[in-house]
């Protein structure tokens, strides 16, 4: 099993789990697709664009979950990032959790799986 995380606004969450589905950020809608990371990935995703935003949660997928619409690709360095190309069902999220800032203003995610 490999977990994938999305890092967002609270309150993108919340109207997406109202909604029953997320349709990604304007930056995922402007690339094609929803940006994830693993979790060895993720905290550096957290200091480069999401440094200073409070109010952030933490998603934690199964990558499996997501089949043929979730694709590998390079990324950052070459290393291949998770790219969800479709919306993401709210029941597919195993866990939310919070993201508080640090001194810094970079946000914490905590043990990822």
């Amino acid at each position: 099993m490999t977990r994938i995380y999305k890092i967002l606004p609270r309150a993108d969450w919340t109207a997406a789990h109202e909604a029953g589905r997320y349709e990604g950020s304007p930056l995922d809608r402007a690339d094609g697709f929803i940006h994830f990371s693993t979790a060895a990935q993720a905290q550096e995703t957290a200091r480069r664009h999401f440094a200073g935003q409070a109010d952030l949660v933490v998603l934690e997928v199964e990558a499996d979950d997501l089949g043929e619409a979730l694709r590998w690709e390079p990324s950052r360095g070459g290393d291949l990032f998770p790219h969800l190309y479709g919306p993401l069902a709210a029941q597919q999220v195993r866990y939310v959790t919070e993201a508080p800032l640090d001194g810094e203003g970079v946000p914490v995610l905590g043990a990822l799986s």
